[in-house]
């Protein structure tokens, strides 16, 4: 939580906020995670896990938008925590123990045709090059190998229910060696909740992570600064928003890290209000919430002010969230609040 003096507040709201053209915003190092602390995470999962295990995690899957564009492809949490790995159609596998390898990773394989269109792809060698793989596999041929590096495991670690089409594969999978444990095959006999032993250690924030926290926050801070001293009675709620949006582009976040709050008058009330169209009237309370991602990584920064025609130039932030609205008026210190801080 940040907590600063009225006044200062004031002071800093009301220095001139122009857009930077000259990465005014941008942290003097680009906070990063290195490949040695993604190796460091996958190694803390597995001396976690019983002994003769496996654990199974999917990547996201890209979503169409609409005909045959797609929405801009954001990786499941949990995958890049483990990974840092930015594409869909992948599988890590972690196996402790295993004498040819403890992480393999499917994905897809490269194809100059694809490339063209989609982008660049790692490919298994790029992987296993870039990525600390073990191992790497063409996706298309899970279905080969995968059975066979379930047989003989007692037990997997996988999020049931997450991506209920990757459910039924990996059931297939065990269904598989289960109709051939006459001949020999040893199917798992236990699934359990992969969730309860990774969130607990992303609970966990190291040095990298903290810095990337830091400069996301910093990089939100200053976005909200800049929007209120923007906001002007008239303006569209969506006109805020695009103010936010470009500070965090300008600093060096490239997207949001949720669909952004911004709610004049009653529709501060909303708890996940995100249509942004409606006009900011004289004296309306106006809600912020959003917030900038860096490396899937960010900090909820909450604000809640008053702006009218009379007071342009002085924008009062309220205290908490909307919890407040119908709570005597506040008094100082004012307050912005940075929420509990995640990686998404």
């Amino acid at each position: 939580m940040l907590i600063v003096n009225e006044r200062n507040f004031l002071d800093i709201l009301n220095r001139p906020h122009t857009m930077p053209t000259s990465n005014s915003y941008k942290p003097k190092v680009t906070p990063s995670i290195s490949r040695k602390e993604f190796a460091r995470r996958r190694r803390h999962l597995m001396q976690q896990m019983e002994v003769d295990s496996i654990a199974i995690v999917p990547s996201a899957s890209t979503l169409i938008r609409n005909r045959d564009a797609e929405f801009k492809f954001r990786q499941d949490s949990d995958f890049h925590y483990l990974t840092g790995f930015n594409e869909p159609e992948a599988v890590l596998v972690l196996i402790p123990g295993r004498a040819h390898g403890e992480c393999l990773l499917f994905c897809r394989e490269r194809d100059p045709e694809r490339e063209l269109w989609d982008g660049y792809r790692q490919g298994p060698e790029g992987v296993v090059k870039n990525f600390g793989a073990d191992d790497a596999f063409p996706i298309s041929d899970i279905d080969d190998i995968l059975p066979g590096l379930l047989e003989s495991r007692e037990r997997v670690y996988y999020a049931m229910g997450k991506w209920p089409d990757f459910d039924r594969q990996v059931m297939d999978w065990v269904n598989v060696l289960r109709a051939n444990a006459r001949a020999g095959a040893h199917p798992p006999g236990e699934f359990l909740d992969l969730d309860h032993l990774l969130h607990d250690l992303r609970l966990y924030k190291s040095a990298a992570e903290l810095r990337v926290m830091r400069a996301a926050a910093c990089i939100s801070a200053e976005a909200h600064m800049r929007a209120m001293a923007k906001c002007r009675p008239g303006m569209m709620e969506y006109e805020l928003e695009a103010e936010y949006l470009y500070a965090f582009g300008a600093a060096g976040a490239q997207h949001p890290a949720y669909s952004s709050i911004v709610g004049a008058g009653v529709n501060g009330c909303i708890l996940h209000y995100v249509e942004n169209d409606s006009m900011i009237r004289d004296g309306d309370l106006v809600l912020l919430m959003p917030a900038a991602s860096l490396i899937a990584m960010h900090q909820t920064l909450r604000v809640l002010f008053r702006r009218t025609a009379s007071s342009a130039r002085r924008s009062r932030p309220c205290m908490r969230w909307f919890w407040t609205l119908n709570s005597k008026p506040l008094k100082q210190p004012c307050r912005v609040t940075i929420g509990t801080s995640r990686t998404m």
